[in-house]
């Protein structure tokens, strides 16, 4: 039982990855050892190999998943807009403008600056983590079981050796990349609207305004300026990563008798309403601290 819940565990929370194996990498698998002759570009048949990857590696399913969701958004704001009237509005076009009179307020009483871009990056942002994390609401088993099944009755593929995590805010590469799109985002607004020289000044004279100091005065503004996208983007991503490692452990309890099984029914209901609130403050405090850090970076020296 705990071979196979380990298991399970580790093939939940595996991305589907894509990259290249080096020549004379040994592949263990059903049918014995295979050593590659050559570099090949194949999909990882488990973690090992997608360590052995490298940096180069694809992870399929957080690329797919974020991409679908992130059309999804566009698709429903356009539709919006094109049924979209000054009489009475529709659901839809309610639910649409109730979203950004809610992320226009916010970017109001926060951004302190004049730019064209903070509103609807902030709810870009807002609306695209959200459909990201909500896929934690599905069960856990439901899409890695439907992708086992077409990967070996379309593909050919060993069902064991197809992995999907369908939460892309579970994987630290998609929550530091849209962190890190925001640090350049703060390094672009530092620039604008102080000048290279304002900017650089900042880094050297504060918090201590004396030549002496530049050194220290740059290590510990440049170590504040680096942490803002690493923490942004793990305090997404460990939120989300122990909200789906609660539920696979919830799902584990219902291979564990009667009992364990009522109340796996029970605990999965309770985690996925309370859950619901998590996925939602996730993704709103993201946004609040992009529209912070942006509001920062656009504050003049004198500031």
């Amino acid at each position: 039982m705990a071979g196979n819940s380990t298991d399970y565990i580790k093939h939940h929370l595996t991305n589907l990855t894509y990259g290249e194996l080096p020549a004379g990498y040994v592949r263990h698998g059903e049918h014995g050892e295979e050593v590659l002759t050559e570099s090949t570009w194949t999909l990882a048949h488990n973690a090992v190999e997608a360590k052995a990857m490298g940096f180069k590696a694809f992870h399929v399913d957080t690329l797919g998943w974020s991409v679908g969701l992130g059309a999804l958004f566009c698709l429903v704001f356009w539709l919006a807009a094109r049924k979209a009237t000054s009489g009475v509005p529709g659901k839809l076009q309610n639910f649409v403008e109730v979203l950004i009179d809610f992320v226009d307020t916010n970017v109001r009483d926060t951004y302190h600056g004049k730019s064209a871009l903070i509103a609807p990056l902030a709810l870009t942002i807002f609306t695209w983590i959200f459909l990201m994390n909500f896929m934690d609401l599905i069960p856990v088993d439901f899409l890695p079981a439907a992708s086992s099944w077409i990967g070996s009755t379309f593909f050919g593929m060993d069902p064991h050796h197809v992995y999907m995590k369908v939460v892309p805010t579970t994987d630290p590469n998609a929550t530091l990349g849209m962190s890190f799109s925001v640090f350049f985002l703060i390094l672009f607004y530092s620039i604008k609207m102080k000048g290279a020289g304002g900017f650089t000044k900042e880094l050297t004279l504060n918090p201590f305004n004396h030549w002496a100091l530049i050194p220290f005065n740059f290590i510990l503004e440049g170590i504040g300026l680096i942490t803002k996208p690493i923490s942004l983007g793990l305090r997404l991503f460990g939120n989300m990563y122990a909200g789906e490692l609660i539920f696979i452990l919830i799902a584990l309890m219902f291979t564990g008798g009667l009992a364990l099984g009522v109340l796996g029914g029970g605990l999965q209901i309770v985690w996925a309403i309370f859950h619901i609130l998590v996925i939602t403050l996730q993704a709103f405090v993201f946004m609040m601290l992009t529209i912070v850090y942006l509001s920062m970076a656009s504050e003049s020296h004198d500031h």
